[in-house]
């Protein structure tokens, strides 16, 4: 067992105890590291109810999955938890400080960020209510439940039409887009994958949410949809990561942590995992990004006490 004695109450402290922390700090306690999990209860997945596309928890509601990953976490003696809003991170000689809204302070030698981003969704009356339920994003999450049928696409930016195209996989795709940004190659694809343009705007979503009946349009007609797939935009959940001069990056999706192979930020010291450090929001990709953050926050550890 490890000996060595350090001042420092946390080997690390994660910031974000859902999939991406709760999978760091699991490869950290395993190997009796001292581990700090910070989580304010605001999940990015809080809005669906279930989750799918999840090897051995296929269709289990997300709140179950990471219950049932934290008690196993918390089953190791050197694994602790605060349920509380971290407001601010700052490096120090030994390692970092984070502070929390009570006015608390607590302090690690390493710092994994996996609070995760917000969804900007777009100012459309009947989205927000809807979101997560038959307003979604990820189609591989949710697009085999809507079952087929007609599905509307909400895209946004550069990446629309390549969204319309995998949607169209799992019903009869309404691209919602001016036909002046869609040039003839796409179109073809589009028509390809029986995909309809739609150019006039969407005004309002309709039905008795959060069951969606059709997009009411600008021009007053309506279109019946099953579900509405949304492009949105992300944002990270808080700026820890840029206030220590992490280098960020643009997506089609929004801005997030840049990170190398493992999960290391521009910042020595810095690990990030999950979908502030990834394109894509996927449970299994998280887990993996949280396990490799740790393994390369430990050996960061391990050069640090040999040097």
């Amino acid at each position: 067992m490890r000996t060595l004695e350090n001042p420092m109450p946390h080997d690390a402290v994660v910031i974000g105890g859902s999939y991406a922390g709760l999978s760091a700090a699991l490869q950290l306690v395993r190997a009796r590291r001292r581990v700090l999990v910070v989580d304010d209860g605001r999940p990015r997945n809080r809005f669906a109810a279930r989750a799918h596309g999840v090897l051995s928890n296929d269709g289990r509601p997300g709140a179950e999955i990471a219950a049932a990953a934290r008690a196993q976490v918390a089953a190791y003696p050197t694994a602790a938890f605060r349920t509380a809003e971290a407001v601010d991170v700052e490096r120090t000689d030994d390692g970092f400080s984070i502070a929390f809204a009570d006015g608390t302070r607590t302090t690690g030698r390493r710092l994994i960020l996996a609070h995760g981003v917000e969804d900007v969704l777009p100012e459309i009356p009947g989205v927000r209510e809807r979101w997560g339920r038959t307003a979604l994003h990820c189609p591989w999450c949710h697009g085999y439940e809507v079952g087929g049928g007609p599905i509307g696409v909400l895209g946004r930016g550069d990446h629309a039409v390549q969204y319309a195209l995998v949607v169209a996989e799992w019903g009869q795709a309404v691209l919602f887009i001016d036909p002046a940004r869609v040039s003839d190659t796409e179109a073809r694809q589009l028509a390809k994958r029986g995909v309809t343009i739609e150019p006039t705007p969407v005004e309002r979503l309709e039905g008795e949410a959060p069951t969606l009946t059709g997009a009411r349009l600008t021009d007053s007609r309506f279109v019946p949809l099953k579900a509405v797939f949304v492009g949105a935009q992300v944002r990270l959940s808080n700026g820890f990561a840029e206030r220590l001069g992490c280098e960020m990056t643009d997506t089609p999706m929004g801005r997030i942590i840049k990170v190398d192979a493992q999960q290391q930020t521009s910042q020595p010291g810095v690990f990030a995992a999950g979908d502030l450090a990834r394109s894509a929001g996927n449970i299994t990709l998280a887990t993996t990004d949280g396990m490799t953050a740790a393994h390369a926050a430990f050996r960061s550890l391990l050069e640090e006490e040999t040097a």
